[in-house]
């Protein structure tokens, strides 16, 4: 971290496109504007040994300069994708009402992971855990207002860590933390980036149309949603696309970059081109069964109104009403990350790219009378994940495999041949995209708090078959699901004495996660 600079309140200048390349990331130092400069990773160099050494600092930029634009063609780019608050909602999921064709064609050149698992169900402390490979309870990152580099000063994070090892590094949207829609609060690493789109407000929206749906909205009644008749780029999603593309357009071609494109959408409020909502009409929104006791063995921290800013009642019109909105913004987003990788395939970089397209974690459409995330549901702890990378031979399969997202950087150091950092917590997914088949992990971890006041402490373990919930080590309440036989976790079996054996048997796989943090 740099002294006296606060990454979470940096702000920055609009790129200048005159000169037809993009400026770098800027930030504000003593009053002026300026180019950012990498600082090394747990360095410094002083006094005398700073100026004698300054000649072979100079032979040494100019040696790594040289060998860098030999073997640029060589290392792979990387294209992350980065969607906010998406669930499993998409076509090639199995969400059969989902329209999103350019993400289903990923998954179809790529490994769809139909196992994959966020650390921590809230923005700002999944980002921290998946962009250092570090655990929440490593970066002690709980909540949207903790500061992981106050946290863990000179943390090393996956855009910094490629910045330093020759890569160009971007960011267009929200990678780690930015209020939306503000695009104030950033928990952005200054450090991370040669260039950095501008956080800014999506506020004010362009005027609305009309809606046809007529039903009833409010903040505790089901979900509002705005359909705006204008161009995609009218919007903050197609803006990031646009910009990515432009980058990329005008990027320096004798390095190998890293791209990170963070779309809002489908993060609240549901707002989206009027195009996109008439994908979906009402009539063709269906609601899933779920018993009339869906809530009576549920712990009270994990229950509707557990968060008040979360509690929200629903009729099912309200609620179709609600997946409708969801589903139009899910494919404004859908067609925002088509550009970027049509762009990827006009420039001819397809072939030497890697793209990994991800959420930050899952989302609650009504589920167990849930909306928004934070729970230890399988909704709000499962993500997308979609990877594909140059040349593989298993394009198009489905690992069922447990995985987590801090697995994202390892990965990406094993794919490129960037060395792994050794605090890295997560492991390399190349045995799954090599043989999808095969197994990594034999359990997958999420954490969250829930309560007026953020209060109940949950964490939640998923093997192949089971999920188990402990509140407060246990205190505030137990679940147990049998994946098996209840997919959709309505039926909570820690109570039942013929499971004592299996409930043992998960909790302490969780006080051994407790213990390794």
């Amino acid at each position: 971290m740099v002294p006296g600079r606060d990454p979470s309140r940096h702000k920055q200048r609009p790129a200048d496109f005159k000169s037809g390349r993009y400026q770098p990331l800027r930030l504000p130092v003593g009053g002026k504007w300026r180019q950012a400069e990498r600082l090394p990773y747990n360095c410094a160099v002083t006094g005398r040994a700073a100026r004698g050494s300054l000649a072979s600092m100079r032979f040494a930029a100019l040696l790594i300069a040289f060998v860098s634009a030999a073997f640029a063609a060589e290392r792979p780019n990387v294209l992350l994708l980065v969607s906010d608050d998406l669930a499993t909602t998409l076509g090639c999921y199995g969400f059969p009402a989902a329209k999103t064709p350019h993400l289903d064609a990923l998954a179809a050149r790529g490994v769809r992971f139909e196992r994959a698992y966020c650390q921590f169900p809230h923005c700002n402390p999944s980002r921290s855990s998946f962009l250092t490979g570090l655990r929440p309870g490593t970066t002690r990152v709980t909540n949207n207002e903790d500061n992981l580099y106050t946290n863990l000063p000179g943390v090393m994070t996956l855009p910094r860590h490629f910045g330093e090892h020759g890569y160009a590094t971007a960011r267009c949207g929200k990678i780690f933390h930015l209020g939306v829609p503000s695009g104030e609060e950033s928990m952005d690493d200054p450090q991370a980036w040669d260039f950095g789109e501008p956080f800014k407000s999506e506020l004010p929206y362009p005027p609305k149309r009309v809606s046809e749906v007529k039903v009833t909205a409010g903040k505790k009644q089901g979900l509002p949603w705005q359909e705006i008749p204008c161009p995609d780029d009218d919007l903050v999603d197609g803006g990031h696309a646009k910009l990515a593309i432009e980058w990329l357009e005008q990027r320096d071609a004798g390095k190998p970059f890293f791209l990170a494109v963070g779309f809002h959408r489908p993060h609240l409020p549901l707002v989206a081109p009027a195009k996109y909502f008439d994908l979906y009409p009402l009539d063709s929104i269906t609601l899933p069964d779920a018993p009339a006791d869906d809530e009576a063995d549920i712990p009270a921290p994990a229950r509707n109104g557990a968060v008040p800013g979360y509690a929200l009642s629903a009729t099912p019109e309200q609620r179709r009403a609600a997946i409708r909105g969801y589903l139009a913004t899910v494919s404004y987003m859908d067609a925002q990350a088509g550009r970027v990788l049509d762009a990827v395939q006009r420039l001819g970089l397809a072939e030497n790219t890697i793209v990994i397209f991800t959420s930050d974690h899952g989302w609650h459409l009504g589920e167990h009378g849930l909306w928004h995330k934070r729970s230890l549901f399988e909704e709000s702890a499962r993500v997308p994940l979609i990877v594909s990378t140059p040349g593989m031979r298993t394009r198009g399969q489905t690992s069922a495999g447990l995985v987590e997202l801090i697995d994202l950087f390892p990965t990406l150091c094993d794919l490129t041949g960037v060395p792994a950092l050794a605090t890295l917590q997560g492991k390399s997914l190349r045995l799954l995209l090599d043989d999808p088949r095969a197994t990594l992990h034999d359990a997958a971890f999420t954490q969250a708090r829930r309560g007026k006041d953020a209060e109940h402490w949950g964490r939640s373990v998923r093997t192949t078959r089971w999920r188990c919930t402990e509140w407060d080590e246990g205190r505030s309440g137990l679940e147990l699901y049998d994946h098996d036989a209840d997919p959709h976790e309505y039926t909570n079996l820690a109570d039942r004495p013929e499971y004592a054996t299996t409930l043992g048997e998960l909790r302490a796989l969780l006080r051994g996660l407790a213990s390794n943090q």
